[in-house]
């Protein structure tokens, strides 16, 4: 028995952030009933990565919706919107990530809600909140990395603010969605009511820099200065970073330069025993790590290293990684079909409990393949 079985999600939310968060309960055991457009459904169902389409919807879809059912339902059309009110009814958790104001036009914001079923727990995504100057504005992942602040902590000194390659800030507001709906679950059992919970992006950004912006807010507000020579991280010093080898790369984490010079047998990094030096002259400390670590092989230095117990690694691809004992020793794949289509290998759910990993095979619904037996099992209809 998966934690959230027998509760039952309902996922209004359309691209990364809301679904995530909804596979996210699917995958702990809830059963998750998306709430498409008729026609065209969630929008990414065409959105691409490196144009990649499996069954007439995009792999991304697939990977970020398995695990979960379509129902199709016009919310402007008063019978479409009646039998989803009455399936709110019988519905655990209700998350949508609409414009500000639109659920409210439709009579399905949380007020509206809350009277339908006093312990439905709903959950809502903005891309900078219910209030202020930005809430009119697209909440997409570059542009809240741009407004966050993050990108100036990414890349050297002398190149342009430069934003994470992945999509972080709908990829982390799942995650903080996730627990907050658990966390209302949990208040429900002693309560007995539901309650609301409300993301944005930026938020969600912003707290993913805790650190970094306590230090600036606590330093006299002083900059991020970034690394001209391998930054990994505006606010630790040397050796901090990943450098090249002869045949390959190796990163350095935190450790003492002193150390490192004995290991590395340098006497211009032992030289540097005032640990206040490893970060002011941290550029020309990583200069000299890097003329040195050409001179011989990742392995060589991984090598060497890790014998001394300096915390170092190698610098995989997915070709590399995907093979390595390490990986496989995680199970971390799994394979998703519509019945008579093609099988697409997609992650699995990164928790694992005392009886082992969480694995689902359910593949992401065709649009509106559930709608009749969701409305004949629900007595909708």
């Amino acid at each position: 028995m998966k934690p959230l079985d027998g509760m039952i999600v309902l996922d209004f939310s359309q691209f990364l952030a809301g679904p995530s968060a909804a596979l996210r309960l699917a995958d702990l055991g809830a059963r998750v009933i998306k709430i498409e457009r008729p026609g065209s459904g969630d929008g990414s169902r065409k959105m691409t990565l490196h144009d990649l389409m499996s069954d007439g919807d995009s792999v991304l879809f697939q990977t970020i919706n398995r695990n979960k059912e379509s129902y199709c339902a016009n919310l402007k059309d008063p019978h479409d919107l009646e039998c989803v009110k009455n399936l709110i009814k019988k519905s655990d958790v209700m998350i949508e990530n609409f414009r500000p104001g639109i659920m409210k036009k439709l009579g399905l914001d949380y007020e509206s809600v809350h009277e339908l079923n006093p312990k439905l727990v709903y959950g809502t995504v903005t891309g900078y909140g219910s209030t202020g100057p930005w809430i009119a504005k697209p909440g997409q992942d570059l542009l809240v990395q741009s407004l966050s602040g993050l990108a100036w902590l990414n890349g050297n000194t002398d190149q342009p603010p430069t934003p994470f390659a992945l999509s972080v800030a709908d990829s982390y507001t799942g995650i903080h969605l996730a627990e907050g709906i658990l966390a209302c679950l949990f208040r429900r059992l002693s309560t007995g009511e539901g309650g609301h919970v409300e993301v944005s992006l930026l938020e969600s950004v912003i707290d993913m820099q805790f650190e970094v912006l306590t230090t600036y807010l606590n330093d006299g507000h002083q900059p991020p200065v970034r690394s001209s020579f391998n930054n990994a991280h505006a606010y630790l010093s040397a050796p901090y970073g990943i450098y090249e080898t002869s045949d390959s790369y190796i990163a350095l984490a935190m450790g003492s330069i002193t150390d490192l010079g004995n290991y590395l047998e340098s006497s211009k990094l032992q030289s540097y025993d005032d640990q206040q030096e490893w970060f002011e002259k941290r550029d020309e400390i990583k200069s000299i790590i890097a003329d040195i670590l050409k001179t011989n092989t990742t392995d060589h230095w991984v090598s060497l290293l890790r014998s001394h117990g300096y915390w170092c690694s190698e610098v995989l691809n997915w070709e590399q990684l995907l093979e390595h004992d390490a990986f496989k020793s995680l199970e971390f794949l799994q394979t998703i079909k519509r019945p008579d289509k093609h099988e697409l290998i997609v992650s699995r759910c990164p928790i694992s409990f005392q009886d082992g990993h969480v694995y689902s095979s359910k593949w992401a619904p065709e649009l509106g393949e559930d709608t009749e037996k969701i409305n004949q099992e629900f007595l909708l209809s």
